[in-house]
């Protein structure tokens, strides 16, 4: 039996191993989290919402359940069971919030249009925004992979150059689109601190729409999304896929913010154009604008990103080191930074400095043999991963539009760089005939000479590549 400190000592630790994975997000979701309990096997914990219970636990339960496992050796069926609670308001998060900004009401005036000193005390808050402090514009480290995103975001916080309404800002996992809504909210309050700024996320949309249906609110959620907005910013757009009556909503509050002329961004890991499940007129919205993507960062500005983090963090970091790691983390941003923090951390426990022989030590430990000859296996993980495709649905029959350009690209680059037949690659991409692939290779080939985007994809696709023969 284990005594109430060796508990706490336990449950600390496995809490600083969960946080050194992705210290921003952790004390972002954590300041909403409280632990209450660990006993007998069950781990009692509080959240704030039912929206931030389910995040924690899609994305930081799992590695915090197996570090305490580990350190309370119950490993496999026999691990540790989660109660949860739900408490708006928490006595001891794990957390201090880092930033909470509640926006203050406009100072009183005659006019009618001001409705902020009428709303009832019962009305769920709608003008708080919760920003990481770290995610500014100074901060973000500009490379060719990221500079039309940045500028874009820059000029939609007012920081000069023309405004797109809507901006749509399009990259895969972890490259920096969350970072840039962050910093496009700072930049607004620090100019316009009454400024009403509504940022959530999709799936946090959905489920407050849910709830207004539910429980007769629809006056309520319309005003916080169409009166009391001056600014909406809407992470991974993606996830409103299929919800057809969220979709409905979302499309009537677009149209009531455009048409008051109130900035709206949203992100995605998909262009416009090759979100599956979404309505043609928002998806004709979502291009009304300008669509800037964001691509994997090439060596520089990984190298850059590495140096920007450690400063921040008050790491010690060589610049031989900063370029090694930045050539062994190549896939995205956040993986980057996750690497840093782990070295850091176990330099930390072990009293190591952060050198190159320690570098290359923990990097082997952590890192999958590579081989050395590319294969067409390796293509199609490139564009799948490019696309956000899984390989049974790019070797599948499927003809959708997003799939069967991806499956062409695909095919036309294994054509390009491994010189395979054509009847080598109708079967290794689901035994087709080898006139289809001809067909692929060529159609590409036209798109590039003369469709910048055609050619954007493939020259991403193609530093994915190259970073993985290096």
């Amino acid at each position: 039996m284990l005594s109430n400190l060796d508990v706490i000592t336990h449950w600390n630790k496995a809490i600083e191993y969960t946080r050194s994975r992705s210290p921003a997000s952790f004390e972002q979701w954590f300041s909403s989290i409280q632990f209450d309990q660990l006993d007998e096997g069950v781990l009692r914990l509080t959240a704030r919402d039912g929206f931030v219970r389910d995040w924690v636990k899609a994305h930081f339960l799992p590695d915090l359940l197996t570090q305490l496992d580990k350190l309370l050796g119950q490993p496999g069926a026999q691990g540790i069971r989660v109660q949860w609670s739900i408490n708006s308001d928490l006595e001891n998060p794990v957390c201090a919030a880092k930033v909470s900004r509640t926006i203050p009401p406009p100072p009183p005036t005659s006019r009618p249009v001001e409705r902020l000193a009428s709303v009832p005390p019962s009305r769920p808050p709608a003008l708080t925004v919760n920003l990481n402090p770290k995610y500014t514009f100074s901060n973000f480290v500009v490379g060719p992979s990221n500079e039309l995103a940045h500028a874009a975001a820059l000029a939609s916080a007012g920081g000069g150059g023309p405004r797109y309404n809507p901006l749509f800002i399009a990259g895969g996992t972890g490259l920096g689109k969350t970072h840039l809504m962050h910093a496009i909210a700072h930049k607004v309050l620090e100019g316009r601190p009454v400024a009403r700024i509504v940022y959530v996320s999709a799936e946090h949309f959905t489920n407050e729409f849910i709830e207004a249906l539910q429980h007769h609110k629809m006056d309520d959620f319309r005003t916080r999304y169409r009166t009391d907005c001056d600014l909406l910013l809407l992470d991974d757009i993606q996830f409103l896929a299929g919800r057809e009556q969220t979709q409905e909503e979302f499309f009537h509050t677009f149209n009531a913010l455009h048409d008051a002329d109130k900035p709206i961004i949203v992100t995605s890991d998909k262009y416009p154009q090759q979100l599956q499940r979404m309505p043609e007129r928002l998806v004709s919205r979502f291009t009304s604008g300008l669509v800037a993507d964001i691509q994997v960062p090439q060596l520089e500005t990984r190298v850059a990103i590495v140096k920007k983090k450690a400063y921040l963090e008050g790491i010690k970091l060589d610049d031989e080191v900063a370029v090694l790691l930045a050539q062994n983390v190549q896939s995205n941003v956040r993986e980057l930074e996750g690497a840093l923090i782990r070295l850091a951390a176990k330099s930390s426990l072990t009293g190591r400095p952060i050198d190159q022989e320690f570098t290359l030590s923990e990097l082997a430990k952590a890192a999958p043999a590579q081989r050395d000859i590319m294969s067409v296996e390796d293509i199609q993980r490139a564009v799948c991963g490019h696309f956000r495709l899984s390989n049974a649905e790019l070797l599948s029959k499927d003809r959708h539009k997003s799939i069967a350009f991806a499956r062409q690209v695909a095919m036309y680059l294994c054509r390009q760089r491994l010189k395979c037949s054509f009847p080598e690659l109708g079967r290794a991409f689901g035994n087709r005939d080898h006139t289809t692939v001809m067909s692929a290779v060529r159609r590409v080939e036209a798109l590039r000479a003369k469709d910048p985007q055609v050619n954007a994809h493939l020259e991403a696709i193609e530093q994915r590549l190259a970073a993985s023969e290096e």
